[in-house]
């Protein structure tokens, strides 16, 4: 089964003006991640909008990651979708086209029971072979995948862990300490990287690291060699951009930021961009602090 642990870029999809995908463009971000020795590769995820990009996009995307990572790191697929049925097959065409594995978001908009969650996964996992990251993220779907749902979940061989972007610690501790040892769980949450793997958890699924992809692997190195001070205090060096994700959508926040920094990822799809002399002001100044 797969292991999945260390740093991993949520990486963003860059778009032309007009919005269509640069493929180009997100060949260049997955070989500057794999550089900056990256455990995986994760697109799809609310970084990669995929909130934004049709069924046929999504395929497109999909390819060309798989495509371009060429087995030099695993693959993570972002196939979560509303419905069961959609769900099922997209993840079927990543596995087919050669992820490692997929994470599944909570459905969103209309709102689940932990009953109907449990259904959904449980019926996901029954139709699909491919390792299954479940994603929680309530802000944006309005549920928290509750750990006792999780607890039950895990029973399924192939739903292999949990990434937590709830930014609630205590509910992070809840899926560490009531699953198994080999029950993967990543940090959602690029402030929290660090207490995370403290607390026996794998490592974390990152925005930040689109933009700092050393920076961030740093973290999860400096911590493998026991020197916690030091990836203490990486970790706490990221606050300022961090702070800077109140200005609009975190995601996108951080494509600007990368445009900002010289990487031509294009706008977010609108209408979620954010471009304005000021809100570049703020961006700019978080990053300089970063980079002294």
């Amino acid at each position: 089964m797969i292991k999945i642990q260390g740093i991993i870029p949520a990486i963003v999809t860059p778009l032309y003006t007009d919005e269509s995908i640069n493929e180009e463009a997100l060949r260049i971000q997955i070989n500057r991640q794999i550089a900056s020795n990256v455990s995986a590769i994760f697109c799809l995820g609310t970084n990669g909008e995929f909130y934004a990009f049709t069924y046929e996009e999504k395929l497109q995307i999909i390819s060309i990651v798989i495509d371009e990572v060429r087995g030099r790191i695993p693959v993570i697929v972002g196939t979560g979708c509303i419905t069961t049925q959609e769900t099922i097959t997209l993840t079927n065409y990543a596995q087919e086209a050669g992820a490692d594995a997929v994470s599944i978001i909570a459905p969103y908009f209309a709102e689940a029971s932990q009953a109907q969650l449990h259904a959904h996964f449980s019926h996901v996992a029954q139709h699909c072979k491919i390792p299954i990251i479940l994603y929680n993220i309530p802000a944006r779907t309005g549920i928290n995948i509750h750990y006792q749902t999780v607890v039950l979940l895990a029973k399924h061989k192939n739903i292999v862990g949990i990434k937590d972007s709830s930014g609630n610690f205590d509910n992070t501790l809840r899926y560490i300490e009531e699953t198994d040892q080999e029950f993967i769980v990543l940090c959602g949450n690029d402030s929290l990287i660090l207490w995370t793997l403290l607390a026996g958890g794998n490592g974390g699924i990152s925005g930040v690291c689109n933009l700092f992809p050393e920076k961030m692997v740093s973290i999860y190195e400096k911590y493998q060699n026991s020197n916690i001070s030091k990836a203490k205090e990486i970790q706490d060096s990221i606050r300022p951009i961090r702070d800077t994700f109140t200005l609009g959508n975190p995601n996108s926040v951080i494509k600007r930021a990368l445009n900002l920094l010289g990487e031509s990822v294009g706008p977010a799809r609108s209408p979620f961009n954010i471009e304005s002399d000021e809100t570049d002001r703020v961006i700019m100044q978080a990053l300089n602090q970063l980079m002294e």
